[in-house]
C-alpha cells in the first residue's frame, strides 16, 4: 500500500481509512462516552502512524496521541495528524467530528485531508472544493461548549447568525462546504487541531490566518496555537478589524 502515491493521495487515503476504523468501532456498540473516544483515538492513531512511517520513512511525524520528539523541528517535512478531532462528539454519537492528516513543509500547511466520517465525506487540498455563494445572513461558527467571546462580539457587529458545532475540523469544513462563512477561534488550539483544515481551506481559496492577520506556522517547538481565522476572503479584512476592537469588560 502507498507505493507511488502522491502526498495528497496518501493523506486522503489515510484520513478516510481512520474514519472507517472509527465508524466500525462505534457501530460495535460495546463502548460509550469517554471510553469510546479513548479507544477510537488509540486505534485510529496506531494505523495512521504505522502507515505514515511505512510510506514516508524519511519524514517527521507529530500526532496528538504520540509522545513528541523535537527532532522533527530540524526537518523540512512533518506529517501532523489528529486521529480523532472532536472526541467528545464522537463519544456522544454525534456527527460533528473529524480525522485530520496533514503535511507541513518548512512550516507551511501544504497538504491536508479532513475526513468527516459521519457524513461520508473526505475533503482534501488535492481536490479543492468550489466555493458556494455566501449565506444570507452570514453564518459564523463557534464552539458548542465554549463559544469565544471575541467571536460572539464579531458576530453581533456583522449581524451574523451564530452556529454551534463540535470539532475544529468540522467547523472549518463547514466553511469550505458553504454551510457557514466565518470560523473565528480564540480559545487556543494545537497544531494538529488545524493544520489539515488550514491546508484544505487554503486550497479552496479561503482566507486563513491568525486573528492578528499573521500567517500560521507549523512544526514549532511549542505546538500551541492561540487563535485562528478561516473565512471567505471578502470578509477577512472586516472580521480582522472587528476582532482587533474587542476588549474584555
Amino acid at each position: 500500500m502507498g507505493a507511488g502515491e502522491t502526498d495528497e493521495q496518501l493523506a486522503e487515503r489515510l484520513a478516510a481509512a481512520a474514519g472507517a476504523i472509527l465508524l466500525d468501532l462505534r457501530a460495535e456498540g460495546e463502548l460509550e462516552g469517554k471510553a469510546l473516544g479513548l479507544a477510537g483515538d488509540q486505534q485510529a492513531n496506531a494505523m495512521l502512524c504505522r502507515e505514515i512511517r511505512a510510506a514516508r520513512p524519511d519524514d517527521a511525524l507529530l500526532s496528538e496521541e504520540e509522545k513528541d520528539s523535537l527532532v522533527r523541528c530540524g526537518q523540512s517535512r512533518v506529517w501532523i495528524v489528529d486521529p480523532l478531532d472532536g472526541t467528545r462528539e464522537y463519544g456522544e454519537r454525534r456527527g460533528d467530528w473529524a480525522v485530520h492528516v496533514a503535511l507541513a513543509v518548512d512550516g507551511v500547511a501544504t497538504v491536508g485531508a479532513v475526513a468527516l466520517p459521519a457524513l461520508g465525506v473526505t475533503l482534501t487540498s488535492g481536490t479543492p472544493v468550489a466555493l458556494k455563494p455566501a449565506n444570507e445572513p452570514l453564518r459564523m461558527l463557534v464552539s458548542r461548549t465554549r463559544p469565544a467571546a471575541e467571536a460572539v462580539f464579531v458576530a453581533e457587529k456583522l449581524g451574523a447568525e451564530l452556529v454551534a458545532m463540535g470539532s475544529a475540523g468540522a467547523k472549518a469544513m463547514a466553511v469550505v462546504r458553504g454551510e457557514a462563512d466565518i470560523y473565528l477561534h480564540t480559545g487556543g488550539q494545537y497544531e494538529w487541531d488545524n493544520c489539515a483544515p488550514v491546508a484544505v481551506a487554503q486550497a479552496a481559496g479561503l482566507h486563513v490566518s491568525r486573528v492578528d492577520g499573521s500567517p500560521i506556522r507549523y512544526n514549532n517547538p511549542d505546538t500551541y496555537l492561540p487563535d485562528l481565522l478561516i473565512c471567505r476572503k471578502e470578509f477577512a479584512d472586516e472580521v480582522l478589524r472587528l476582532a482587533g476592537q474587542y476588549s474584555p469588560d
